[in-house]
């Protein structure tokens, strides 16, 4: 059976609903959207990214977003895994700790110097290492960077990342992934504060 689409999924729209209809006038996009899904977190082979590392920081990611019910998949799918409860544990830690306002960072010298902006910058705590590993506790402050501080990324972040035992290959997926969460957070919580007002005005017609 062909997974469900899952922005349809996560954002609550049902097939024949109005939302439902809204998307479909953006085949491509919605398709687009399933595809990438589906490479990154179904993959045919997963290389040297494992679908456990894949959940592991996807429910970081989307725990920094704070939205509980994309978090809420995210979770479920780690914990079905090898392991995952546990790792689940350590990152819900880990995202108490990384949770900030952003985003934010310093620019190269130059006329956009003054809106630099100071800021967290998260480190995986000794606890969550001994649970995550080395490879998982880079992927966890890399993908912070990204989510806040993108504009402060710079080629030692990388090399903290090989250092850790990442390759190039995975490096790549890894950063799509990360982007990837968060256009799909973005994009759930606005058909859900669309459906909402659908709702709300469909109550007002009725009335």
């Amino acid at each position: 059976m062909a997974t469900k689409d899952i922005i349809d999924t996560l954002a609550g729209i049902e097939p024949g609903t109005a939302l439902d209809g809204i998307r479909g006038r953006r085949l491509q996009a919605r398709e687009n959207a399933q595809k990438s899904y589906l490479s990154l977190f179904e993959p045919i082979d997963a290389g040297d990214f494992s679908l456990v590392e894949r959940a592991a920081v996807a429910l970081f990611v989307i725990g920094l977003h704070r939205e509980p019910n994309v978090a809420a998949f995210y979770r479920a799918k780690l914990a079905a895994t090898a392991d995952g409860a546990r790792l689940a544990k350590a990152i819900e830690v880990e995202i108490g700790r990384g949770e900030t306002s952003g985003p934010y960072g310093a620019y190269p010298a130059g006329p956009l110097s003054v809106e630099n902006t100071a800021g967290l910058i998260y480190r995986v705590s000794a606890e969550g290492k001994s649970v995550l590993g080395a490879r998982l506790a880079a992927a966890l402050e890399h993908a912070h960077l990204l989510v806040f501080r993108p504009r402060d990324a710079a080629s030692a972040d990388m090399k903290a990342l090989l250092a850790a035992g990442w390759s190039d290959t995975g490096i790549v997926t890894f950063s799509q992934l990360v982007a990837f969460l968060s256009f799909q957070v973005r994009v759930v919580t606005g058909l859900r504060v669309l459906g909402a007002s659908l709702g709300i005005a469909s109550a007002a017609a009725g009335a």
